[in-house]
């Protein structure tokens, strides 16, 4: 067993990366924000150093002050921040004491910074190239407009933009998700930084453009010799990523190591919450998420102790009342923990700190009856506007041909990329879209065919939680009017009798009895997904579609909305079709999955099934391109799953779909449509060349 050693607060990040090419050094860095509430600490006594060339990867939850931190860099702090402490080092130059006017010179063109959500960081009214030619002509004020078009087509094709020059006079909402991304990484890029500062540069994405932009900021650090600070809470993100951890909690890092050293030795009880909480490929289905209880501490007047104090099972008064010191066990391994663990995951198991439970046997599909719901050849068109003036209105083929069986009781997954259609199918599903062609029926009957009485009472037992709640949710109305409206639009019981079905889904979904007089925006996004369920459950539905139910959610949450979601599908007989980019949660949450592309059903089988034997080459690059929280895994990879974007929807390829991105194309596949035929009990495949049944994960 190492030895351990107590540091002072202050020699963190000094310690670890003293030493020629270190590019930032953040030193005891204090950020204060006035809010009418009182003072908050977002950031309280923050160290690390960045070295040229290597990344930094900064994880926690919501709250915890890793984009704060990035943001204090830059001094782009809110109304009423501002740094109190501390020392924040760059190149030899101190940031903190500089002049505005050196700093904006610094911004953009040594230090940079890739936002969160492109779609709100760039201009809307401005096309791409006018936003890339000023940026760069801020910090080149002589360079001509032909000089700063050339390197805005040089900077588009070094982040692999496809048809860069063609890209400058696009506007960002005619680019894709994974386009967008790389504008603003281009942005950032196009005066040449030394330090990147990357916050969640990958979050809203799917998974397989997530795998590609990772890859790409890999290789601009290697081309660049850039430091990159990669803000996330994806620990599969940094497993394969981040060359070192700093885990935060509470706006302090409460612990620090090498990528490989925290990964197969994290002691910190926190960072041990955090790993246990991923839903991974490797998890049993039948046991609970171990899960984080309660929700990190509000930053006003805290006093000393230890901030997760409140979380962990394993506090004492020690952890209430004082401030935990930094602790070595190795040269470049830190932790602030009273109560750390000490040795790897077989000695010590996560979750002996945190919530799990037994979940009920999953339903087997053998004899699964006769379907609840039922696609059959399916299909819905949008008629959408023409760019060029005065030519007829376009087609897009949202979805084409889908014939798809729902069972009583079961969870059926539908994964794909963004414009795939699995989200169009689960609005046909409730009936929020109808069907262009072909029928959807529930219990047998049509649902096109319904009289609208018929309908009003069939509709009551098909629900739709939304991918963003706090869209959903109405924020004048209380959350006792939010539960009790389907209540109210059906017609069903009294004002009194509504209140107690209110009070009992409450309690249900785990939410306080108070809670109901409150409004949406008092809560944090896990729970405002929680009143969207007792939402949904008020009318005691049969089907639940859930679109993205935990796709903004952090790690820890995710974990608590997936075992509420598993125990009241047990407690009230639900049959729940979940939507979803992320096959690790449908890995764990689906007895089947479906998985789609570009509109098209291309395989469906037993959720491990599809995992353990892919038959579509698409399915195995989806898989492929899933992040693990294993950093020798991760690095093995030789390249990103799926390489290329989905094609548009409006003139989608002929023949498979997939054949211009698929790397066993044939002619053949340009001119045939694979049908979706069983290869094996309940595993269909759309595919001329099928991959061979005993094909693995890995392979």
């Amino acid at each position: 067993m190492s030895t351990t050693t107590k540091i002072s607060p202050s020699a963190r990040g000094n310690e670890n990366n003293r030493g020629d090419g270190v590019l930032l050094e953040i030193r005891d860095l204090q950020v204060e924000i006035r809010t009418p509430n009182g003072l908050v600490r977002p950031v309280d006594g923050v160290s690390f150093s960045v070295k040229a060339g290597e990344t930094v990867g900064l994880v926690g939850e919501s709250g915890s002050g890793k984009t704060m931190t990035g943001m204090s860099v830059l001094q782009l702090l809110p109304p009423g921040g501002s740094i109190a402490g501390g020392s924040i080092g760059f190149d030899g130059r101190e940031l903190t004491t500089m002049h505005q006017k050196e700093l904006r010179r610094l911004r953009g063109s040594d230090i940079a910074m890739v936002f969160q959500d492109p779609m709100t960081s760039l201009n809307p009214t401005r096309t791409i190239g006018s936003q890339l030619r000023e940026a760069y002509r801020i910090h080149n004020p002589s360079s001509s407009a032909r000089t700063a078009d050339q390197r805005a087509v040089e900077v588009l094709s070094l982040v692999r933009m496809p048809q860069p020059k063609e890209r400058l006079n696009d506007f960002p909402h005619q680019l894709s998700g994974g386009m967008r991304q790389r504008a603003m990484i281009a942005i950032a890029l196009i005066c040449e930084p030394r330090l990147l500062i990357a916050d969640e540069p990958t979050t809203a994405l799917d998974v397989s453009i997530q795998a590609q932009i990772l890859e790409l900021l890999n290789d601009l650090k290697k081309r660049l010799g850039m430091g990159i600070i990669l803000v996330t809470h994806d620990l599969g993100v940094i497993a394969g990523h981040a060359d070192r951890v700093a885990v935060m909690y509470g706006g302090r890092i409460v612990e620090e190591a090498p990528t490989p050293a925290l990964f197969a030795d994290p002691r910190h009880r926190y960072t041990q919450a955090l790993f246990e909480s991923m839903p991974t490929l490797d998890l049993d289905s039948r046991q609970a998420l171990a899960s984080i209880p309660g929700t990190p501490p509000r930053l006003i007047d805290l006093p000393a102790m230890c901030r997760f104090a409140a979380r962990c099972r394993f506090a004492d008064e020690q952890c209430h009342t004082q401030n935990p010191p930094v602790i070595e066990v190795g040269p470049v391994h830190t932790h602030s923990c009273f109560h750390p663990r000490t040795a790897g995951f077989g000695s010590d198991p996560v979750g002996d700190g945190f919530v799990t439970a037994s979940l009920p046997e999953p339903k087997t599909l053998v004899d699964a009856g006769t379907p609840l719901m039922q696609l059959c050849a399916v299909e819905k068109e949008f008629h959408v506007k023409s760019p060029a003036a005065f030519k007829p209105r376009r087609v897009l083929h949202a979805v084409s041909g889908v014939t798809l069986d729902v069972y009583e009781r079961e969870t059926l997954g539908i994964v794909g990329e963004s414009g795939s259609g699995k989200t169009t199918v689960g609005r046909m599903l409730v009936g929020l879209e109808s069907p262009t062609r072909g029928i959807v029926s529930f219990g047998g009957d049509n649902i096109a065919r319904l009289s609208r009485s018929e309908w009003r009472g069939r509709r009551r037992d098909l629900q739709m939680m939304f991918q963003d709640s706090s869209a959903a949710l109405d924020p004048r109305m209380t959350v006792a009017d939010l539960v009790a409206e389907p209540l109210a639009a059906q017609g069903m019981g009294s004002a009194r009798d509504r209140r107690s079905t209110v009070s009992e889904l409450l309690d249900a979904v785990g939410m306080p009895r108070d809670a109901a007089e409150r409004y949406a925006h008092e809560f944090s996004g896990g729970q405002r997904q929680r009143i969207a369920m007792a939402r949904a459950l008020v009318l005691r539905p049969k089907v639940i579609v859930a679109d993205e139910p935990v796709s903004a959610l952090d790690v820890s949450i995710q974990a608590q909305i997936l075992n509420l979601m598993r125990s009241l599908q047990a407690q009230f007989s639900l049959t729940y079709v979940v939507i979803s980019h992320d096959l690790s949660l449908l890995k764990y949450m689906a007895d089947r999955i479906g998985v789609m592309y570009l509109g098209k059903l291309v395989e469906i089988g037993p959720s491990d099934d599809v995992y353990n034997a892919p038959r579509h080459p698409y399915t195995a690059g989806l898989i492929r391109s899933i992040p693990v929280p294993d950093p020798a895994r991760e690095r093995s990879k030789q390249s990103a799953g799926l390489s290329g974007e989905i094609p548009s929807a409006i003139e989608p390829p002929s023949g498979c779909r997939f054949r211009t991105r698929c790397p066993l194309a044939t002619d053949l596949c340009a001119v045939e449509e694979p049908k979706l035929e069983v290869s094996g009990g309940r595993h269909a495949v759309a595919c001329h060349f099928p991959l061979a049944a005993a094909k693995t994960v890995g392979s």
